[in-house]
């Protein structure tokens, strides 16, 4: 079975990885192309991009499939099937139609529930118990495909959207080969989504991050765990603006977004039900520190 694959980011290189070590003959990858990071915007490639040239694929990065060429090319590759995780693009129906009902998508949710893109950490944010990967047959509508299988997890107390990530990766990988292996067998039964159900998980950004102390202690706790390791929930502190990377639902009472001190492990601040320990937080400019250590060196009554 020819099997084209198509992802960029780390969770896409993971599922890779995994088909390969299973033995699928993966004829070409897809990702995004190149792009400048870091300070001194040097060109990177995608974790995807690392993985195929480590195994001898051929890459292709197209900025759109728009154009008859860059649809002739896939269509040149004869995929029996295509596995697309996290790949960043939309495909249009014609390309879609290369490979009827062969396009198998690995989404970080339980569908319907989260479609789109930060499907993990709003179910963080959202304090869900539990979430998953879904397997389904990509149609051009976002994420609502026939779903061909589901894969699930506890989300833990304390666990951020970063950690869940690592382990849905590796869900994600395990439910990809496993579909295709039924699809190859012929042993796939699509089940439509339940429209009624569905719920949506739009792209993050940064206008969410700073804590609002009236929320209550849970909510909050949700916050900094679900905007981990990025965009990273903010606080002021007389005048400081501060990432705050970690927390604990402690006990306390007061005004919200009242210090009610400092312990060995971290700053206690009032909010509407009770209390925040921040434990972990990284001043403007600087780096991440336990707190403690960050207010050893910049005292509270300064």
């Amino acid at each position: 079975m020819r099997v084209v694959f198509m992802g960029t980011p780390d969770i896409a290189a993971t599922c890779l990885k995994k088909i390969l070590a299973d033995g699928f003959q993966v004829v070409g990858v897809y990702t995004q192309p190149d792009r400048p990071k870091g300070r001194g915007m040097k060109m990177v490639q995608s974790p995807v991009k690392e993985v195929a040239i480590a195994n001898d694929i051929p890459v292709f990065q197209p900025e759109t499939f728009r154009d008859d060429e860059t649809v002739a090319q896939l269509k040149a590759l004869q995929p029996d099937v295509v596995a697309v995780v996290a790949y960043g693009r939309i495909l249009p129906q014609r390309v879609l139609d290369l490979v009827p009902n062969g396009f198998i998508n690995i989404h970080a949710s339980c569908l319907p529930q989260y479609r789109g893109s930060a499907p993990y950490q709003w179910a963080v944010l959202d304090g869900l118990p539990e979430t998953g990967v879904s397997a389904q047959f990509m149609v051009h509508k976002m994420d609502a495909g026939d779903v061909v299988g589901v894969s699930k997890t506890p989300i833990g107390p304390d666990e951020t959207a970063g950690q869940l990530l690592d382990r849905l990766a590796i869900l994600g990988a395990d439910l990809l080969s496993e579909t295709l292996s039924k699809y190859e067998k012929k042993e796939l039964i699509p089940v439509p989504q339940d429209e009624s159900q569905v719920t949506m998980a739009p792209m993050l950004d940064k206008t969410m991050c700073p804590i609002d102390w009236t929320k209550t202690a849970q909510e909050i706790h949700n916050k900094v765990r679900g905007l981990h390791p990025w965009p990273v929930a903010t606080m002021e502190l007389k005048g400081q603006k501060f990432k705050v990377h970690a927390t604990k639902i402690v006990s306390g009472h007061g005004e919200p977004g009242k210090i009610l001190g400092l312990t060995k492990t971290g700053l206690v601040i009032a909010c509407a039900d009770g209390a925040i320990e921040v434990t972990s937080l990284q001043a403007e400019g600087g780096k991440r520190m336990a707190a403690p250590d960050y207010f050893r060196g910049h005292p509270l009554e300064d």
